[in-house]
């Protein structure tokens, strides 16, 4: 085991101090941002292909002798020639090579490299542009507008354009955005490297938060900076200014299964305390709000709708409940997202994940009073996997979509022939390697990953006495990427927030949480909420501190079962103390108001001759005047389990 720490502790010493903890994207070292370049355009630099929008200062640097000594030069002769790998074209000059990277035809292959598409010669250049003005003189209804088009953009927008439109069509779609975001070199995520990185490491980030315009390979870096936001620092019992209310702001819903959570979140980071006295950043949620109704058919699976939309209308009582609780589930949504009509207004970006085409319904139906739409560009998916839709599932998404990635990436680059031609031989050769013990390593690194999001912690801790494993066992094999971030079970158990099975690696099987993964961070660095961080302060409280070095650990001060439960009791008081406070002044509101219309109601009726009687329709309607949907829905609630209970004594005094 002592090799598995030499192979992961070397990396701490390459990666710099700011990229040993975490980054947030808004807010990165000015260090950092003023030296990263996108990997994209630094390979497309390496492998020749001229930027065309050079900077003036850059051309200046030639002067007019070795511009006239580049000029002498035979156009035949591959030493001092000017050439474009990009357009596999020969030039007699560099000035002539630069007028070139102008025209439309380098300019056109620069995409389609971009788009991973294939690279044209100056002879179908010329063919596609024949075309396009044909399919221009030849279309008498669009003939006026593709004439603008290509007068007020150009023929290269104008071709790009057509061609765009005849691969992806007209759909906007927030499914289809996302795809295409996506295809962009195969990765939800965009790299950036840094001469302050070591070799082959790069920054990643989300392509989710940038635009489709700034996904070109010269725009990330202008717009990464663009993105970037001040700190701020609030001062003890004194609100957020309005200024902080009114800045980039992103909203975050997940529906599915019943359950509906959404967000509102300030992208300005806020720096407090921690524990242990340093900065650290927080999210502003501005605003959040969960809801959850019985739609899901129990050990069955689907919703409601699902089903009757297959099988025909169910006449069971769960069938009816369930049909119900789906339309006030709608009902709730969309109301919700109408008082917070104006907050989306105002946000730069929108993810959302809805599941099925009933959930899809509910946020993107349509209606007069519709909030979000499909269409709208700032809408995006979670370019990563999700759980059930809750307000802490919302915080890790934040979190995730946020924070920067230091990631290894190996730059293996074949020519396409030796693509073509090896691939069978390199995984016979591959499969020849896999030796017996490799084969070991793997099978418990599948049970072991297994039991860990399993959440079996005395079957885990079984496990590796069974087979005399390592508490400190290293995933096989090492260089993927997941295996990366949590190289052993007690990096993976903190980073699924399983808080178990780290007491049970920490205490039972005596796990080291000094081993940093390749990207220097400890296991307590990726532990994700408070109850996983406390795990880590239980262990060190029950072990003492001379179990292990804590502070090279990085977990923080030592806390007890007792304090950590005492501590939760207080805030649940708290909490509940608000809520009957805020309850009680509902409730009095509500009087006053049912006082104020019971008043109106009798000197009407009083005036009213022959007037009817009230009914019992007439009652539950009055009754419910000035309630909140909720409380309306329990007030029905209770009515009708009154009403069954008066059913099962009649039912009762029968028998």
């Amino acid at each position: 085991m002592s090799s598995n720490k030499q192979n992961l502790a070397p990396m701490e010493k390459e990666v710099p101090s700011f990229a040993k903890r975490p980054l947030y994207v808004f807010d990165l070292p000015e260090e950092l941002l003023s030296s990263l370049v996108s990997k994209q355009q630094h390979s497309q630099d390496e492998h020749g292909i001229v930027d065309p929008t050079e900077t003036s200062s850059a051309k200046q640097t030639t002067n007019a002798e070795e511009i006239g000594s580049e000029e002498t030069h035979d156009p035949e002769t591959p030493k001092g020639s000017a050439s474009c790998v990009l357009c596999n074209s020969r030039f007699p000059s560099f000035t002539t090579q630069r007028l070139h990277t102008r025209t439309d035809w380098h300019g056109y292959n620069l995409k389609q490299r971009m788009n991973g598409l294939r690279t044209v010669s100056e002879v179908e250049f010329e063919k596609l542009i024949d075309e396009l003005d044909m399919s221009i003189s030849g279309s008498e209804d669009e003939s006026s507008e593709d004439d603008s088009d290509v007068t007020k953009n150009g023929i290269l927008s104008t071709l790009l354009r057509k061609q765009a439109k005849i691969r992806e069509g007209e759909d906007h779609d927030v499914a289809a955005s996302d795809e295409r975001r996506s295809n962009l070199k195969g990765s939800p995520i965009v790299h950036f490297s840094s001469l302050l990185l070591p070799s082959n490491t790069y920054l990643g980030i989300y392509k989710a938060l940038f635009t489709e315009v700034d996904l070109e390979p010269t725009g990330l870096v202008s717009a990464l900076r663009t993105k970037q936001l001040q700190p701020f620092r609030p001062v003890k019992n004194e609100s957020l200014p309005a200024s902080k209310l009114s800045g980039p702001k992103v909203f975050l819903c997940m529906i599915g299964g019943g359950h509906f959570a959404g967000m509102i979140v300030s992208l300005t980071p806020k720096i407090v305390k921690n524990a242990v006295g340093q900065d650290e950043r927080q999210a502003i949620v501005l605003t959040h709000k969960t809801f959850h109704r019985y739609t899901t058919r129990r050990k069955q699976g689907g919703s409601q709708s699902a089903n009757d939309a297959s099988k025909g209308n169910a006449h069971s009582a769960g069938a009816g409940i369930r049909r119900h609780n789906e339309t006030a589930l709608e009902a709730e949504v969309r109301a919700l997202l109408v008082a917070w009509k104006e907050l989306i207004a105002g946000c730069d970006l929108l993810f959302v994940r809805a599941t099925g085409v009933t959930n899809r319904k509910v946020l993107f139906g349509t209606g007069p009073d519709q909030v979000l739409r499909s269409n709208d560009p700032r809408v995006r998916g979670f370019p990563f996997s999700t759980r059930r839709a809750t307000h802490g599932e919302l915080m890790r998404a934040f979190v995730e979509l946020t924070r920067a990635k230091i990631e290894m990436i190996e730059d293996v680059a074949p020519r396409e022939e030796q693509k073509r031609e090896t691939p069978k031989q390199v995984k016979d050769t591959k499969q020849s390697e896999i030796t017996k013990e490799e084969q070991e390593a793997l099978l418990h690194t599948s049970q072991i990953q297994a039991l860990i999001r399993r959440s079996k912690a005395p079957g885990l801790v079984s496990y590796i006495n069974n087979n005399s494993l390592s508490p400190n066992f290293v995933f096989h094999p090492s260089d993927t990427s997941g295996h990366r971030h949590a190289p052993t079970p007690l990096h993976l158990a903190a980073s699924t927030n399983s808080a178990v099975i780290i007491q049970a690696l920490l205490i039972k099987a005596k796990a080291d949480p000094t081993i940093v993964n390749p990207d220097g961070k400890t296991a307590f660095e990726l532990a994700g909420d408070r109850a996983t961080r406390d795990a880590f302060r239980i262990a060190r409280s029950e072990l003492g501190e001379s179990a292990w070095n804590w502070s090279k650990a990085h977990v923080s001060s030592p806390l007890t079962k007792v304090e950590a439960e005492e501590r939760d009791r207080t805030e649940k008081a708290e909490e509940q103390k608000a809520e009957s406070a805020r309850r009680q002044s509902e409730l009095q509101r509500l009087e006053q108001e049912r006082g104020q219309e019971s008043q109106v109601n009798k000197s009407s009726t009083s005036k009213t001759l022959g007037s009817l009687p009230v009914t019992a329709e007439d009652r539950r309607e009055i009754d419910g005047r000035g309630l909140t949907p909720e409380m309306r829905a329990k007030l029905e609630r209770e009515r009708r389990a009154r009403a069954a209970e008066e059913r099962i004594k009649k039912l009762s005094g029968k028998s």
